[in-house]
Order: structure tokens, then C-alpha cells, then sequence
């Protein structure tokens, strides 16, 4: 009766809330001991920008902006996609180490924890998109964007930094292991290089620049170029939305569920 009745105290949206808010600060907790995911919050996304801003800066003509102005959006986009590894990880750790199976004995809110890694990964993923915008503006990055586009900006982002979060954790819940889990989230990995992020899509071959205009991570790409460098936006801000919008609403849906049956059994 005491266990019943403790659940029933925490039934209602308050103890749903107090519960996330509890993995949301055991994930930073995580994020702050683990060395390889700050290296990978921190130093990874200074070192793409630097890399691709130095190597390609000279050999590439964007027909318009120069490269770095054109490069930014780009590397955010792929900053972003490299960190669904370690939240991919993050889940499929928590479900192979049986961690999952003790907070099941506890009178919580059962999908807390996934709430606790993609709260964590898109914290992370703010601090990094900061980090390649202040060191862009060290190598030459002059965005010419007004307040209101910035906003839309940081909102494309969030809302596609949300939903490649839910992406990596239902890859985590999905797959058999931490091995698995890495290997599946190289596909959210690799996929922003089959993008504009780093070069134009005008010279590539005709097939590759259908597949590549019309995949989901190149319309984030040039909504948010467009929008920081004052250059014609298009449709490109409303595309993103249509993309990412249901990606994420399907996404976290499915990975809740997904995860309720895979802890009941």
C-alpha cells in the first residue's frame, strides 16, 4: 500500500517535471567528468572550423560570400551531428549497465532519463554553436543578420538540435549494445557531408545535387547561412521547419514508446 501510494503522490505534471529535471542534471554531472565529451563539446568544433576554414578557404568559390562566412553554418550543422554518437551511447550504456532496470524499482516518470540525455546533448550542443561563432569571428566570420533573424536562426537550430537528439536516442534504445549504438549514430555522423555545408551543390554531378538540395540537413544549412549573412533566404526557413518540425514530434513519440516496451519486458 505504501508503494501505491507513493506512486500516486507523484502522479500529476510536477513530479514528471522534478523527475527530468534530475536526469537533466545527472547527464551535465556526466558531461562534466567525462573528458571525451568535453573535448568533443569543446575542442572538436574549433578544430572543424580551423580546419576547413584554412585548408579550403583559398580553393573554393562560394559565387557570393567569402568561404568562412559561407563555412559556419555548415560546421554548426556538423558539430551538432557528431554529438548523436555520445548521446547514442549515453542511452544504450544506461540500458546495458542495468541502471534502467533500478530506476524502474522507483516510483518515477519511466521516460525521464531519455529527457535527461537530449536536454543534456542540446546544452551541449549550445555551447559548441557558440564556440564556432566566437572563433568564427577571430578568422574573418562577419554574420550581417538583425536581431529578429538571429532569432530565427537559434530557433531553426534548436528545434533541429532537438530532434537529431531523439534521433541519437532512439538509436541508443534500439541498439543491442554501446558498440552498436556508436556505430548506428555514423549515419546521423556522415549524412551533413552529403550537404552544402562545406561546398556548393552548383558543380556537382546532376543526381548528387538532387539528393543533396533536397536532404534535411542542407535546408537547415542554408536557412541559417542565409539568415546570419544577409544573403536571399527563399523558402529555406520554412523547409527547415517542415523537416525538422515532424522529425522531431514523430521522433521523440516513437523513442518513448519504443523505450516503454523495451523496459516492460
Amino acid at each position: 500500500m505504501s508503494q501505491i501510494a507513493a506512486v500516486r503522490d507523484r502522479s500529476g505534471l510536477g513530479p514528471v517535471i522534478a523527475d527530468c529535471l534530475v536526469m537533466i542534471r545527472r547527464s551535465l554531472r556526466h558531461l562534466t567528468r567525462n573528458m571525451d565529451e568535453v573535448i568533443q563539446a569543446i575542442a572538436l568544433p574549433i578544430m572543424l572550423l580551423l580546419l576547413f576554414r584554412y585548408l579550403f578557404g583559398g580553393a573554393i568559390n562560394t559565387g557570393g560570400p567569402s568561404y568562412v562566412n559561407y563555412l559556419i553554418s555548415g560546421v554548426i550543422v556538423l558539430t551538432v551531428a557528431f554529438s548523436a554518437s555520445a548521446t547514442a551511447v549515453g542511452v544504450a550504456n544506461d540500458l546495458q549497465n542495468g541502471l534502467v532496470e533500478r530506476f524502474r524499482t522507483m516510483p518515477m516518470f519511466g521516460a525521464a532519463i531519455l529527457v535527461g540525455h537530449v536536454v543534456s546533448a542540446v546544452l551541449r550542443n549550445i555551447l559548441s554553436v557558440a564556440l564556432v561563432i566566437g572563433v568564427g569571428y577571430l578568422v574573418d566570420f562577419r554574420p550581417k543578420a538583425t536581431a529578429g533573424e538571429w532569432l530565427t536562426a537559434f530557433a531553426i537550430l534548436l528545434v533541429f538540435m532537438l530532434a537529431v537528439s531523439w534521433l541519437a536516442t532512439l538509436l541508443g534504445v534500439i541498439a543491442g549494445g554501446v558498440e552498436a549504438a556508436s556505430g548506428y549514430a555514423m549515419i546521423l555522423v556522415f549524412l551533413p557531408y552529403a550537404s552544402s555545408a562545406l561546398v556548393p551543390s552548383d558543380n556537382m554531378p546532376t543526381i548528387l545535387k538532387a539528393v543533396v538540395d533536397h536532404q534535411p540537413f542542407t535546408s537547415v544549412v542554408n536557412a541559417v547561412r542565409a539568415l546570419l549573412i544577409d544573403v536571399p533566404v527563399g523558402n529555406d526557413v520554412w523547409i527547415a521547419f517542415a523537416w525538422w518540425g515532424p522529425i522531431l514530434v514523430l521522433t521523440a513519440a516513437f523513442t518513448i514508446n519504443r523505450f516503454a516496451r523495451h523496459t516492460s519486458r
